[in-house]
């Protein structure tokens, strides 16, 4: 029970909504009382509370988890965020794939959203490879989320000037909002006047959710997939154990268009389909639009052949 409520201090102390923290810590309180997560191993336990988490806030942010093997070995603060960003870099920072597909179609399959502290060589380096392409396809279909300033350099790419506003987020600790515009710089080149196509699925989650969001807002993109899972509230993990730690929502997104978010209800596709067949769908939807563009008899051909073998498969 002293670490239930080790967990439970935290998340009346930093979740950005203290009714619902409450609610959320008696609904533990008496399940602890009445024995039902007694006994358990770490990954019952974190399970159980989870589930309890999710019944009373609705909230899929708030999770106890089961800590890395990578974080538990971690001594020191300094050594857990090395331990973090050597797993970025060995993950590619969550950039799985780039490619062209036929027709002179840009493709990049995105996993999460790193840090671009980090990651913004290799985002720049993603961006360059499709710089040249007629239309571009970003493939969250298998994104889980990251850092907003990483959403933020993202979008950046296609948009044309610093005057775009993406998002804000309210910091419950702070009472402050922070915007955030697109970027006067990138490194490379944008992607301009050209169709941008987001794949999503049931299991696209928060910052991918917000990359996707951010776009659909401002018309800059279609969406085509699944209703994504529904995060939008930024997240501190803290530890209570040097097993578990509690993931507590202490922020929450505001879009500057929507004055909402998609807590909860997730992000609506503009074209639905199940998540196994959008990228089938989005490529014929931008080699219709290269057939109607390109001036290169080579990308015609090519479309064209696409696009029949598309129909035909």
């Amino acid at each position: 029970m002293h670490l239930l409520n080790d967990m439970l201090g935290l998340v009346r102390q930093h979740y950005i909504f203290p009714s619902v923290a409450a609610e959320v810590a008696t609904a533990i309180e008496t399940r602890a009382a009445a024995g039902e997560f007694d006994g358990l191993d770490d990954e019952a336990l974190a399970a159980r509370v989870t589930e309890c988490f999710h019944a009373v806030s609705g909230d899929k942010h708030l999770r106890l988890l089961v800590r890395s093997p990578d974080h538990r070995a971690a001594g020191t603060p300094a050594e857990a965020e090395a331990a973090w960003l050597e797993a970025q870099r060995l993950a590619g920072h969550h950039i799985a794939a780039v490619r062209r597909l036929d027709g002179n179609v840009g493709y990049i399959d995105l996993r999460g959203v790193a840090s671009p502290g980090t990651a913004g060589a290799a985002i720049a380096a993603a961006m360059e490879l499709v710089a040249h392409t007629g239309a571009l396809i970003f493939d969250l279909r298998r994104n889980k989320g990251g850092d907003p300033e990483g959403v933020q350099l993202w979008l950046s790419y296609l948009f044309p000037d610093s005057d775009t506003h993406l998002n804000d987020i309210y910091d419950g600790a702070t009472a402050r909002t922070r915007q955030f515009w697109t970027l006067a710089y990138v490194p490379g080149s944008r992607y301009l006047d050209r169709p941008v196509y987001v794949l999503t699925s049931a299991f696209t989650f928060s910052g991918g959710e917000e990359f996707a969001y951010d776009l659909k807002a401002l018309g800059r993109a279609t969406l085509i997939g699944e209703v994504t899972r529904g995060g939008a509230h930024p997240t501190d993990r803290f530890p209570v154990s040097p097993t578990l730690e509690v993931a507590v929502p202490n922020a929450r997104s505001v879009n500057p268009v929507t004055g909402t978010n998609w807590e909860g209800t997730g992000v609506v596709p503009d074209i639905p389909v199940a998540a196994g067949d959008a990228l089938t769908v989005a490529h014929r939807k931008a080699l219709e639009h290269i057939l109607t563009t390109s001036t290169s008899h080579a990308v015609l051909t090519e479309a064209r052949e696409a696009l029949v073998f598309s129909s035909n498969s």
